[in-house]
């Protein structure tokens, strides 16, 4: 388990129960009571530290090396039922875009999302989850698809952003977000949206249109990055921190702010610390969000979303 800087005190006390159950089973010393104490302070201190965390904490959490990435969520919602389809037909296929056919809870979907590596080599091949024009084209292509056949579409949100290389501009990545959008917003079929990671700028809107948008909670979903929003105001990312909290970005000012429509609550310690769980919330809030849906027609549907986001920015004074 690698640990995060506000994770250190959870670390000494991991490290002092190791070392006290060590003692026990390798000599004949009564240790359970000291390991008992120990642990009541170790569920006191993740309370303590989970219960209470910033921004920043939040958006390091999203970026958390063990976190389930979006094929891991994949696997564990579909099984063997997933089918990976590439290419956007134009010019080639993105690593950083995954998609294709899959069921959860026997109801067939369209799956896209991001995926991030784990390891050095896998991060230069899926370019760090930051897809290029051809990514945000095959995604297209495949809601296209699900369209055709009828088929309800899922978006799994985790990336940096889109890639803002010399290339990627040349084949028209401002073009192929801006399609995106426009095409989800007249889709024919039901689109559920969770970010599971990082929700940065238009990287995330070009997957992010849905009739449902869930954030796990502790993921971040914004325009941009604390990092980068620090380097404009202040010429340094050393106020990160502070423009984390500026931006008002994690799931709970998004749920405040009527952007999303659920928050998915995650175990204590986050999505990595207990795998299984937090995939069984990620399937029970996506299948709760399609029998929301599943009945409405089409233009009903198409009505409602155009409405949502019509909606998104009102105040009054």
């Amino acid at each position: 388990m690698e640990y995060l800087d506000f994770e250190l005190p959870i670390k000494e006390l991991e490290d002092q129960l190791d070392k006290c159950q060590i003692i026990g089973a390798e000599s004949d010393v009564d240790v359970s009571n000291t390991c008992k104490q120990i642990e009541k302070k170790l569920e006191e201190t993740k309370k303590n530290i989970y219960k209470n965390l910033t921004a920043w904490q939040r958006v390091q959490l999203s970026r958390h090396p063990s976190r389930p990435y979006t094929m891991d969520h994949v696997r564990a919602l579909c099984g063997d039922t997933f089918l990976e389809l590439f290419g956007d037909r134009n010019f080639k296929d993105d690593k950083a875009m995954i998609g294709g056919l899959g069921k959860i809870g026997g109801q067939s979907f369209m799956i896209v999302g991001q995926q991030k590596g784990f390891n050095t080599k896998t991060r230069q091949y899926r370019n760090f989850g930051m897809a290029n024009p051809e990514g945000y084209r095959k995604a297209l292509r495949l809601m296209k698809m699900a369209e055709k056949f009828g088929i309800p579409v899922v978006t799994l949100v985790d990336t940096p952003g889109a890639y803002p290389g010399l290339e990627a501009e040349e084949r028209g990545q401002g073009e192929a977000i801006a399609r995106n959008i426009f095409e989800m917003m007249c889709l024919k079929v039901p689109i559920i949206t969770v970010i599971v990671g990082e929700g940065a700028s238009g990287g995330a809107l070009g997957i992010g249109v849905g009739d449902k948008v869930y954030m796990m909670e502790n993921t971040w979903y914004s325009v941009i990055s604390p990092e980068s929003c620090s380097s404009i105001l202040w010429r340094s990312w050393e106020y990160k921190e502070q423009a984390a909290d500026a931006l008002k970005l994690t799931s709970f000012d998004m749920k405040k702010q009527k952007l999303i429509d659920d928050i998915i609550p995650e175990p204590l310690g986050g999505a990595h610390y207990d795998r299984e769980t937090a995939f069984t919330a990620v399937e029970k809030y996506i299948l709760k969000g399609y029998n929301e849906l599943k009945d409405l027609s089409t233009a009903d549907l198409v009505a409602k979303r155009m409405d949502k986001y019509s909606k998104m920015g009102e105040f009054k004074e």
